[in-house]
């Protein structure tokens, strides 16, 4: 018997934008982060929970390609192809392949769920920030303090919440919050030779989040502020995943 559903938010994004000294716009690769969705999946799954894939239009999902380096792995192949391995099951025996959209996940729906979580990767910041129907379903599992977890740009989707029909404005101003930091984004303009346009510790940060990244945090560690467990990047996946369950076991 199932322990209840937990919802995965992916984007349709496949590029994000790095803004050239020259004026010009190039469009990086990008997508899910293998391993900040596999890991905490992993977990989700062991917990004895059902996972239901959405996106906002129900696009098949590109994982970014420096996710699949041995460089983010730190060498340990065995934890790639485990990783990789998790994902394919998915592609088999979910629906990770055809994402529900948005849209499809009627408000009576969202009550049948247990937690939400929103792995990382530069997709998010194409797609997620400014979804409507994304804000509504944000919004259910704030109002209703159920279990919800992002990682390194995944918090970025949390501003969807400012677009929700008769938003009351962002939902999580006064949390404090963790993700990908304006410092880890710097090192990613500088390997890409240009300006990312939107750095998600900034853009939370002006809308009320206090933000906990940097020095403020070890590497690896995860910030928990009422309903919501957040963390910087891939190093943090592992414990992000073990808070979330405990939190949806909690509730």
């Amino acid at each position: 018997m199932s322990a209840g559903k937990v919802l995965i938010i992916l984007s349709d994004a496949d590029k994000f934008p790095v803004h050239k000294p020259d004026g010009s716009v190039s469009q990086e690769d990008t997508g899910v982060f293998l391993t900040e969705l596999a890991k905490p999946l992993g977990q989700i799954l062991d917990a004895g929970y059902e996972v239901v894939f959405a996106s906002p239009t129900g696009k098949s999902p590109s994982v970014d390609p420096l996710s699949e380096s041995l460089l983010v792995y730190f060498g340990n192949w065995w934890s790639k192809r485990k990783d990789q391995e998790l994902f394919n099951k998915m592609e088999i025996e979910n629906n990770i392949r055809n994402p529900r959209p948005f849209s499809s996940i009627s408000d009576e729906e969202l009550n049948s769920f247990a937690g939400i979580f929103i792995p990382g990767g530069h997709a998010p910041i194409s797609d997620l920030g400014n979804n409507p129907d994304l804000g509504r379903i944000l919004l259910h599992f704030h109002n209703e303090h159920k279990a919800t977890a992002a990682i390194c740009h995944g918090p970025y989707a949390l501003l969807s919440t400012k677009y929700a029909p008769n938003s009351p404005g962002f939902a999580y101003k006064g949390y404090k919050l963790t993700s990908w930091s304006d410092a880890e984004e710097k090192l990613v303009e500088k390997m890409k030779g240009g300006e990312v346009p939107v750095k998600v510790e900034s853009a939370l940060a002006a809308e009320g989040a206090e933000m906990l990244t940097g020095t403020d945090k070890k590497a690896g560690s995860i910030t928990v502020d009422r309903e919501v467990v957040s963390g910087a990047n891939p190093m943090a996946a592992n414990a992000l995943g073990q808070k979330f369950v405990e939190m949806l076991k909690a509730h």
